[in-house]
């Protein structure tokens, strides 16, 4: 079971990366619409989600009675690898803006 959490965790932050880099992309588009920066993000999070599901469904093919400590220490991990960032973000922005 402990492997179990150390791998949902692993891939909760694998599952992350696909968002911080579509939030990167949509800074170097024009100022001319909204469309392409939402595609990219839109991109970003269903590859995240794809990311995620795919690592689900592997851990059910091998080990299906660890599925739940899994899938909780991989949302559990996204969620905080996200909290971190926009904390860390923000704080970024406001040293920035002084």
């Amino acid at each position: 079971m402990v492997i179990a959490i150390v791998l949902g965790a692993i891939s909760g932050l694998i599952g992350f990366v696909p968002l911080v880099f579509a939030l990167a992309r949509t800074k170097h588009n024009p100022k001319t619409g909204n469309f392409a920066p939402m595609a990219k993000l839109l991109i970003g999070l269903v590859a995240s989600f794809a990311i995620l599901v795919i690592c689900a469904v592997l851990c059910v093919v091998v080990d299906k009675p660890d599925i739940l400590p899994f899938v909780l220490a991989e949302a559990l991990a996204l969620c905080v690898s996200a909290i971190i960032f926009g904390i860390r973000s923000h704080k970024v922005h406001n040293s920035e803006s002084k």
